[in-house]
C-alpha cells in the first residue's frame, strides 16, 4: 500500500505494477460512469449564490453531486500527477470510495492539500514559465471549490474581463478593443504585470474572498490551499508565502478575484480598457494621454495591489505595434479595424511548422499528415477571427507547408535513381521527372521543380492536408453582440 504524506488526506491506494497505464480498465470504467450517475443525481446544480447563510457553502462544497462532478472534470481534462504520483485514472478508479471520505475529510477540517509539484516549460519568447501540478485529489478539490464559488464571483466581475471566465475569451476581448480603436482611441497604453501568479498576496486575496464568502471555513480551505508547498525538480521543498500557483483548476478564479480591484479602479476612472488575466490594454486618445495612464495605473498596481509592472513588456504605442492575445488591430481605409495576427505569432507559427515537417521525417505521410492537421485545425479555431487582409498570408504558410513535405518526399527517396522512379510512378514524365531528381541542387530548391508540384500538385494536397485559407474561408463568421451590436464583421 502507499499512502499519502503525514497531514495530507489519509486514503491509501493499491499499489499498481510498474507502467500500469493499462491497469484496471474496468475499474476505471466502473468508477467513471459511478461519477457520471452521482453528478446527475440531482436535477438542479448545488449554486451558491450571495446571501447564503453562513456554514451552508462548505456543505455544497463537500456535496455529493458536487464531488462527483468536480472529479468527472478533473477526469475529463487528464493531467499529469503530482508528487504524489497517483494518476487521474487510480483516482477515478477508486471514487467510489474516495468520495465519501472527502467528503467527511472536508467537512470535519482534517483535509489538508498535499505538496505542489514544480515543472517549467519553456515561455515563446524565451526562458521558462514555473507551472505547479498538484495531487489529482487536490484538483479534485480546487474544482469542487471552483464549481461553487464561480456563480458567487462571475456576477460581480468587470464586463471588461475576459480571461478565464465562461462565454467569454480572446475572442470577445479582441473584438472589444476592436470597438475601442474603431472608436478613435488609436493609443493603447500596454500593462503586463510580472511573475503575477507569483505575487499575488494572500491576505488581500482571502480579504477580498471575505466580502462575498460568509463561511470561514472555506476561507481557511482556500488559505491552506494557497500556503501548499511547492516541489522543486531537484526534489527541495520551498514554503509558499504569496502567489497561486498555475496549474490548478482555481487558480484562474483566484488571479481575477486579485484583478477585479484594479478592473473596478479603471472603471472608476472612465477609462476603456480590456483585460485578459495578467494582460492588460487600455485605449486612450493620444500618447501624451497614454504615458499619463502608464504611470498612475503602474502606481496603484505597486502600490495598492502588491504586485509589479513588466517593464520591458509594457508601452504605449498604437495597437498595431503591440502582440495581443496573438493579434494586432490596425487601421485600414475608410476606419476600418484591421484583426491580424501579430509578427510574434507569425514567428511560432513558423517555428511550429518547421517542428512538424522535419526533413528527417522517418515515418509514412499519413503519420506526418495526422500531426500537422490536428495543429493546424486546432491553431485556426483560435485565430478564425482575423480579418480578410490575413487571407494572403494563410495562403503562403499553406504553400510553405506544401512544399516542405514536398521536400520530405525527396529526402524519403534518397537516390536520385530511387525518386526518378517515384516521379515516374506519379504520371511525371521522364524529362520532368529527370530535371527534378538528377538537378545538382539542394533539397529545398528541388521542391519547388515541376517534377515534384506536378506529382503532387495542390489538389493532391487538398484532399489530405488542411488548409488555412479553406478553413479561414469556412468558418463561421463569428458574430457577437455588446454594446454597440456587431462586434465582427470577418
Amino acid at each position: 500500500m502507499r499512502s499519502a504524506r503525514k497531514g495530507q488526506l489519509t486514503f491509501a491506494f493499491t499499489d499498481s505494477p510498474m507502467g500500469g497505464d493499462d491497469d484496471g480498465g474496468s475499474d476505471v470504467s466502473e468508477g467513471a460512469a459511478w461519477l457520471l450517475h452521482r453528478a446527475k443525481s440531482r436535477t438542479a446544480p448545488e449554486l451558491a449564490t450571495d446571501g447564503e447563510a453562513e456554514g451552508e457553502l462548505l456543505e455544497r462544497i463537500a456535496s455529493v453531486s458536487n464531488l462527483a462532478g468536480a472529479l468527472d472534470k478533473v477526469a475529463r481534462n487528464k493531467g499529469a500527477p503530482g508528487v504524489d504520483g497517483r494518476r487521474v485514472k487510480e483516482v477515478v478508479a477508486a471514487s467510489p470510495r474516495l468520495l465519501f471520505t472527502l467528503r467527511h475529510e472536508l467537512l470535519s477540517g482534517k483535509y489538508r492539500p498535499g505538496d505542489i509539484r514544480r515543472v517549467w516549460i519553456p515561455k515563446p519568447g524565451g526562458g521558462q514559465r514555473g507551472l505547479g501540478i498538484p495531487n489529482v485529489v487536490d484538483r479534485w478539490v480546487q474544482e469542487a471549490v471552483r464549481r461553487v464559488l464561480e456563480p458567487i464571483f462571475e456576477p460581480h466581475f468587470h464586463p471588461s474581463s475576459h480571461g478565464f471566465r465562461p462565454g467569454r475569451g480572446a475572442a470577445t476581448a479582441i473584438a472589444e478593443a476592436k470597438e475601442y480603436v474603431a472608436a478613435g482611441y488609436e493609443w493603447v497604453v500596454d500593462m503586463d504585470l510580472s511573475k503575477f501568479f507569483d505575487r499575488v498576496h494572500h491576505q488581500r486575496l482571502l480579504a477580498r474572498l471575505g466580502r462575498r464568502i460568509a463561511d470561514p471555513r472555506v476561507l481557511t480551505l482556500v488559505r491552506r490551499m494557497l500556503q501548499a508547498g511547492v516541489v522543486l525538480t531537484d526534489g527541495v521543498r520551498i514554503p509558499t508565502q504569496e502567489g497561486t500557483p498555475q496549474g490548478g483548476p482555481l487558480s484562474p478564479l483566484l488571479s481575477n478575484v486579485v484583478l477585479d480591484e484594479l478592473d473596478w479602479e479603471l472603471d472608476r476612472r472612465g477609462m476603456r480598457f480590456v483585460r485578459y488575466a495578467d494582460d492588460c490594454n487600455i485605449f486612450v486618445a493620444s500618447e501624451r494621454s497614454g504615458h499619463r495612464v502608464m504611470d498612475s495605473t503602474r502606481r496603484f498596481v505597486e502600490r495598492k495591489l502588491r504586485l509589479l509592472v513588466n517593464e520591458k513588456k509594457s508601452a504605449v504605442a498604437r495597437p498595431e505595434e503591440r502582440h495581443f492575445l496573438g493579434f494586432r488591430l490596425c487601421v485600414g481605409e475608410g476606419g476600418r479595424v484591421q484583426v491580424r495576427i501579430s509578427e510574434r505569432t507569425r514567428e511560432r507559427l513558423n517555428a511550429r511548422i518547421r517542428e512538424l515537417t522535419p526533413r528527417n521525417w522517418g515515418q509514412s505521410l499519413k503519420a506526418l499528415f495526422k500531426n500537422v492537421n490536428t495543429y493546424l485545425r486546432g491553431w485556426m479555431g483560435y485565430f478564425r477571427i482575423c480579418t480578410k487582409e490575413e487571407d494572403r498570408l494563410f495562403r503562403r504558410f499553406d504553400a510553405h507547408i506544401r512544399r516542405r513535405i514536398r521536400a520530405i518526399v525527396i529526402r524519403q527517396k534518397k537516390r536520385p535513381r530511387h525518386l526518378f522512379r517515384h516521379l515516374i510512378s506519379r504520371g511525371v514524365t521522364r524529362a520532368t521527372a529527370g530535371s527534378a531528381a538528377y538537378k545538382r541542387r539542394g533539397v529545398w530548391k528541388r521542391s519547388n521543380l515541376p517534377g515534384l508540384t506536378r506529382a503532387y500538385p495542390n489538389a493532391w494536397f487538398h484532399e489530405r492536408l488542411v488548409s488555412l485559407a479553406t478553413a479561414w474561408h469556412g468558418s463561421v463568421p463569428l458574430w457577437a453582440v455588446s454594446r454597440q451590436g456587431l462586434l465582427f464583421d470577418v
